[in-house]
């Protein structure tokens, strides 16, 4: 078995999905922000300011930003409803369109009468949109929260942005809890990039696709043909009867993680293609990999699952 991701035709292609412009509360136009990302060697981003009233609720518009080797998806951050903490739901929409209806968020307070933060992920996701939930660690989601969000597709696991500024830019133990009550999510880094700080460049999603277009990667995100990395490369993947088979960039160390406590892991130098017997993680519904290598940078893949 080859997840999506390795079996899909096509090549990976290196994108940020949670990009802030000073279209909201980023320091940079949208243009430099998408040149700077061009120069760094990026397929593609998203530019997703904050949909808010204060900003003029915007799904900046990047088309023009567009070359022959890097593209765009438009998108958001949309807010509205309050967590079980009280604050203003953060919620990543890929893809959304120019047309989005605004939500009654005026700025980033809850207001009464206002979309619940699973109304407005319900309707991004109708409107076409991968929907991600962000920063977990940062917005102190409960288990609760995180559960409400049913339209979700994945779960921000990296962000660079949070790491950085807060040390909070952690999110896999939201996902694990996740898929452990059964809900078939996929995982996303990203640097919620705002360039007031060195917030940028650090935590990536490697999407395949047959080509780099925005409806051609949009449908590659919906579909979990990616994987996400802070620095290492993750080639192939593929599950055979109670054993992992890993193909990657030099690493250190590679984890299966499944259910509960579940691990398999194998520790070297420079390993480049290794497997892993499953052994306690054979028992799980799901499995997914972390790659580390020598500085201590990881990727991880989407869960496999079993059946």
């Amino acid at each position: 078995m080859r997840p999506i991701a390795f079996a899909a035709p096509g090549r990976f292609w290196r994108g940020n999905l949670h990009t802030h412009s000073n279209r909201s509360d980023g320091a940079l136009p949208p243009a430099e922000v998408c040149a700077r990302y061009a120069a760094e060697g990026y397929d593609f981003i998203s530019l997703t300011d904050h949909f808010v009233g204060a900003f003029g609720y915007p799904i900046t518009p990047t088309e023009g930003f567009r070359t022959n080797r890097f593209t765009t998806i438009p998108g958001a951050e949309l807010h509205s409803g309050a967590m079980a903490n009280g604050e203003l739901w953060h919620i990543l929409a890929v893809g959304l369109p120019a047309d989005f209806a605004p939500s009654n968020s005026p700025s980033f307070s809850p207001v009464p009468d206002q979309e619940s933060g699973a109304e407005i992920a319900a309707r991004a996701r109708a409107a076409g949109a991968f929907v991600a939930v962000a920063h977990p660690h940062w917005s102190g989601l409960t288990e609760a929260d995180a559960r409400s969000i049913e339209a979700a597709h994945a779960v921000e696991v990296y962000n660079h942005g949070c790491a950085v500024e807060c040390d909070r830019g952690d999110g896999l133990h939201t996902l694990d809890l996740l898929l452990t009550e059964g809900r078939r999510l996929g995982l996303v880094a990203t640097d919620d990039a705002h360039f007031h700080a060195p917030d940028h460049f650090g935590g990536w999603t490697m999407v395949k696709a047959e080509e780099n277009t925005p409806e051609a990667l949009l449908a590659a995100l919906k579909a979990g043909a990616y994987y996400a990395s802070t620095g290492p490369e993750i080639t192939d993947l593929s599950l055979e009867g109670d054993e992992m088979e890993v193909a990657c960039s030099p690493a250190s160390v590679i984890v299966v993680q499944g259910q509960g406590s579940g691990t398999a892991t194998r520790h070297g130098a420079s390993m480049t293609r290794v497997r892993i017997p499953l052994g306690r993680v054979a028992a799980s519904p799901w499995a997914r990999v972390t790659v580390i290598d020598a500085a201590g940078r990881r990727a991880w893949t989407n869960p496999v699952w079993r059946d």
